[in-house]
């Protein structure tokens, strides 16, 4: 149902923290301008959780603005099955194209819970369902088992973003769920690696403050050009590598603003980056700038 490179992207704010709605719809026609299939708002290790339902979808309706057709998805990620369902239904009556729904936040579910809260959700929304799994961050195992279970019994789960760090699982994925749910990567620097087993896309982080060269990696895989695509990926990977980190939203707002011209604000009780931390990340985004590999004419490979 979905495919290609849909970014996670990033949530813009005023200098009194407020939501930023001209600069967000500046970002994010910038995604679409470059290629992507899709934005997803408000990821859940990123800063949406530190926004209230309502700015939820006010940047949910952002994103429509900018994918003006193509996928716009809202990530449902609550501790609460109930507030997690209410938000779902106001996803829907927004014309979400979808959700990407994180099992659980803070109590780590079982099985049977794991799998009546993910239902429940797209009961209430009864819109399609990326399920984000995530067993490193949020300690609830959504196995391809599980998800097997979920596409055969609700057709609304149609697609996962995998994110166990473990390429063997992708593998595992693409094979069991075939004609069933669709296979997107999740973690930046697995990017090649999962579209060369099959992944039909990837939820990327980085690709906020380099559109062009993360379409580019996936569009030349997809068209077995494999060797363009890894001296790509081999340039990104160093800045791929800032999206697994506990300040991967500072570090993708640092990048925003060096190759984008965009602002580094972010919703305490994060802060910017500084120190030594900051001359780290700063440094490898100004080396790849001025490294900055020249792509190849996509216009004739498929989208």
């Amino acid at each position: 149902m979905w495919q290609g490179i849909i970014p996670a992207v990033t949530t813009k704010f005023t200098e009194d923290d407020k939501l930023d709605f001209k600069e967000m719809a500046r970002c994010f026609d910038i995604q679409m301008d470059a290629g992507c299939d899709g934005l997803i708002a408000c990821g859940s290790l990123g800063e949406g959780p530190f926004l209230s339902h309502d700015e939820r979808i006010d940047v949910l309706k952002t994103i429509q603005q900018s994918t003006k057709g193509k996928p716009a998805l809202l990530t449902i990620a609550e501790a609460a099955t109930r507030d997690a369902c209410r938000l779902a239904e106001r996803a829907a009556r927004e014309g979400a194209s979808g959700l990407m729904v994180v099992p659980s936040t803070i109590y780590h579910t079982n099985r049977e819970e794991t799998l009546a809260n993910l239902r429940a959700i797209a009961e209430a929304a009864d819109l399609p369902v990326m399920i984000y799994s995530n067993r490193i961050a949020y300690r609830v195992d959504v196995t391809n088992d599980m998800l097997l279970e979920l596409a055969e019994t609700d057709k609304r789960f149609v697609a996962v973003k995998e994110s166990s760090d473990d390429i063997r699982r992708t593998t595992d994925a693409v094979k069991l769920l075939a004609g069933k749910m669709d296979v997107f990567t999740g973690v930046d620097n697995l990017g090649y690696e999962a579209l060369c087993v099959g992944a039909v896309g990837w939820v990327a982080g980085l690709v906020v403050a380099f559109p062009a060269e993360t379409v580019a990696v996936y569009r030349l895989v997809k068209a077995g050009r494999h060797a363009e695509a890894l001296k790509i990926y081999q340039w990104f990977r160093p800045l791929l590598d800032l999206d697994v980190s506990t300040y991967l939203v500072q570090n993708i707002k640092l990048a925003e603003a060096l190759a984008l011209g965009s602002n580094e604000r972010v919703r305490l009780p994060r802060t910017p980056l500084s120190g030594a931390l900051r001359s780290e990340v700063e440094q490898t985004i100004k080396s790849a700038l001025a490294a900055r590999p020249e792509l190849p004419d996509l216009s004739r490979l498929a989208a």
